[in-house]
């Protein structure tokens, strides 16, 4: 399928039906003075052109209305959100009123625990990986102890086998269903933040669900990567940030899906705030709460407008695209095409950790390097100076993720070949 020569790199650009998109981005400029070959957009994604268009449009209007701004213009204030909601809910799966632009993703995980984890005497347990993202372990164990709860007996670890990076679907399934009595909460990552496996999210909310569960899902690696179906899939609650594979900028604001059955429960217990009242009366400055029957109900304070005008820009580009199906026949393409130089290239001297299959993974190849003269590390901080933005994470991982909106196959060649240089 694939061929090794440079020649069939520039070929898949020229026939690349997304090529263009690549101009709609500002590319950054590395160590070396030129264009970086940037294939870090699982951590920070790069700035969108009109992004800066966009931004000014709202400096604008508050420069020129004030207070007015919030409800006149082309994109008043008041219900900036919502002009997200579309894009959104195409990109999770979601129908439009599951899901709200709010927050950051752990404020959003601390307000969905405090509305979906409910312990009792008999259900009181925690699932997660043995491995997750150190935020989610810090606010899982914090609810627990919140509650009482002693970590060592209510949090249940799912660990990778020894010898292997990859969560085993097997064992995880066998997890939910030896804890499934007390198991109040299971709480996993769509795509593992360090490996890049994509977990069967819609198997494990049917296991979870059968043992009498909620499940949840921590889709920071996964919204904007992999095509998600979440109303689909029955999931309870998804929490996001924006700033990866949503290219929205540093710190941007975050997301949050809340299935409609839950949603239409505005008694459901929850952590209550403004903007999350019935937006018919929000201004008649009441004393009682009532929630709106949609994910909107969670929302504390009115937005950063400056962040949704980065996100707009963003969720824009996914529209003009044709969205995560067409962005994902790409990405399947340049990992395979990564996949196969590596392979072929660096042989056993660089470890893929990341599956195999492109079913259970997105954009990202995690790499181990094995053996050679510098370690992986040095291997890292070489490719940097060399003009290649990727990370390290600890202990002994280089993650590559090419993006389908802006990454290129000639990018693919080039850095396998500059990787090649210090094994």
């Amino acid at each position: 399928m694939f061929d090794r020569t440079p020649d069939y790199a520039q070929a898949m650009d020229r026939d690349d039906p997304l090529a263009r998109f690549r101009d709609e981005f500002h590319i950054s400029v590395g160590h070396n003075g030129q264009q970086e070959i940037y294939f870090c957009g699982n951590s920070l994604g790069l700035q969108p052109k009109r992004t800066g268009a966009y931004v000014s449009d709202f400096l604008n209007d508050w420069a020129t209305r004030g207070v007015r701004g919030h409800f006149e213009g082309n994109h008043p204030w008041m219900p900036y959100h919502e002009f997200l909601t579309t894009g959104l809910a195409s990109l999770a799966g979601a129908l439009p009123h599951e899901v709200v632009a709010m927050n950051s993703l752990t404020v959003n995980l601390h307000l969905m625990m405090v509305s979906f984890y409910r312990p009792t005497v008999q259900r009181f347990k925690i699932l997660i990986e043995e491995h997750a993202f150190p935020s989610d372990s810090y606010a899982v164990v914090s609810h627990l102890q919140h509650h009482g709860l002693d970590p060592a007996e209510a949090l249940v670890k799912v660990a990778q086998r020894p010898g292997s990076e990859l969560i085993d679907e097997a064992d995880l399934m066998q997890i939910i269903e030896q804890h499934g009595k007390q198991l109040s909460l299971i709480l996993l990552p769509g795509v593992q933040y360090y490996t890049g496996q994509v977990l069967p999210m819609a198997e494990i909310t049917r296991i979870g669900h059968n043992v009498g569960a909620i499940v949840g899902f921590d889709m920071a690696h996964a919204m904007g990567n992999i095509p998600l179906f979440l109303h689909e899939w029955d999931v309870d609650f998804a929490v996001w940030c924006s700033y990866k594979y949503l290219n929205s900028g540093a710190g941007s604001v975050a997301g949050c899906f809340i299935h409609e059955r839950h949603v239409r429960n505005t008694s459901l217990h929850r952590f209550a705030g403004w903007w999350g009242h019935d937006k018919s009366t929000r201004f008649q400055m009441g004393s009682e709460f009532h929630a709106m029957p949609t994910a909107e109900g969670w929302q504390l304070s009115n937005p950063p407008i400056l962040s949704l005008a980065a996100m707009r820009a963003s969720l824009d580009l996914f529209r003009e695209a044709g969205g995560l199906s067409a962005l994902r026949k790409k990405s399947e393409l340049l990992t395979g095409y990564l996949e196969y130089l590596l392979k072929l290239e660096c042989g056993d001297r660089v470890q893929i950790i990341t599956p195999h299959d492109a079913n259970h993974r997105g954009c990202q190849l995690s790499l181990s390097i094995r053996s050679g003269q510098y370690s992986g590390k040095e291997v890292h901080q070489r490719l940097e100076q060399a003009g290649v933005a990727c990370d390290w994470r600890e202990p002994n991982v280089m993650r590559v993720a090419p993006v389908p909106l802006y990454n290129t196959f000639t990018e693919v060649y080039r850095f396998v070949h500059l990787l090649k240089t210090w094994l």
